[in-house]
């Protein structure tokens, strides 16, 4: 959640008047992420989040704000999107679409236990099936023709090696056939810094649904593994923990090893693109790609058969 646009107060108080959320006290900017504009909006009613988001098509938007709305009356912990009193959940704001959400209690975690580890698989196993019935739900806008065609636009610009693993790996990816596996929406980016976690330890809210989209399911828990599990004991927990709420089918544990090779492969070519094709910002946040280089060849050595 980086800064790209900036919100005076004025037009901000303004634009919150309909939402009926109180009076302005102050919004200052969250830098994090890399992809919309973020700012924490505190009124004399209570402490939200206010998105203006920067390249999001407003079809989009409408599902991205739509499923939260709709995970949230289904018990997930998700962001809650205010509505004006025409139904709209954003309008536009700084010469962009924005929303408004509740803020969620709790922080994320930068060091995590097998406990952690666990909640956070039957979080996603509840979020999956939670969603199931989302009507006129999108594609996982990073999914597998994104990743063909962001790999071969980024090519050209990458060292020999890099060049190499790429398109072996990208050749290896477009011979996968994951539309066969079960799936729905996923979150897509079930990284650390998106759950909450309360001061008792128990998982609190998670956030940044605007990656979600239609997938294999199991390619959500992959990409859950490459952040949150830094060891055997925490992959265990992980998948363990999704099981229990939805057992996987054979076809799904068989297609794992690809599986978390594509996850990897998704997050090395998102942050290369961000790094050779940076937007402007006040403050933007630019992560290292080298994490998801190593996660893809280490998985492309030693395939990751599902724990047992």
């Amino acid at each position: 959640m980086s800064v790209y646009t900036p919100v005076g107060r004025a037009e901000l108080a303004a634009w919150l008047e309909p939402l009926g959320c109180g009076e302005l006290l102050e919004h200052a900017g969250i830098a994090a992420g890399i992809q919309n504009s973020n700012y924490f909006v505190t009124t004399d009613r209570g402490r939200y989040v206010l998105t203006v988001f920067e390249t999001i098509a407003p079809a989009s938007l409408d599902f991205y704000l739509a499923l939260q709305s709709h995970l949230a009356q289904r018990g997930i912990p998700a962001p809650q999107p205010l509505a004006d009193p025409a139904g709209r959940r954003w309008r536009p704001l700084a010469g962009k679409p924005a929303a408004l959400l509740t803020c969620l209690p709790g922080a994320s975690l930068e060091t995590v236990a097998p406990a952690h580890c666990r909640a956070v698989g039957e979080l996603l196993a509840r979020l999956h099936l939670a969603a199931a019935d989302l009507p006129a739900a999108l594609p996982n806008p990073c999914g597998a023709a994104w990743r063909q065609a962001t790999g071969s636009a980024l090519m050209h610009r990458l060292p020999a090696d890099d060049r190499a693993l790429l398109a072996d790996e990208l050749a290896f990816q477009s011979a996968q056939d994951f539309a066969a596996l079960p799936g729905g929406v996923i979150h897509a980016d079930l990284f650390r810094d998106n759950v909450l976690w309360d001061a008792g330890g128990r998982l609190s809210g998670v956030l940044d649904f605007y990656f979600a989209g239609v997938d294999a399911w199991l390619f959500d828990l992959a990409v859950a593994a490459g952040d949150w599990c830094a060891d055997e004991a925490g992959l265990a927990a992980l998948v363990d923990g999704y099981a229990a709420i939805r057992p996987p089918e054979a076809a799904e544990r068989q297609a794992w090893p690809a599986l978390r090779r594509a996850a990897a492969l998704r997050f090395w070519l998102s942050r290369l693109q961000a790094r050779h094709e940076p937007r402007a910002g006040e403050v933007v946040t630019v992560k290292d790609p080298a994490h998801f280089r190593a996660l893809l060849e280490r998985f492309r050595l030693a395939p990751a058969a599902w724990p047992r």
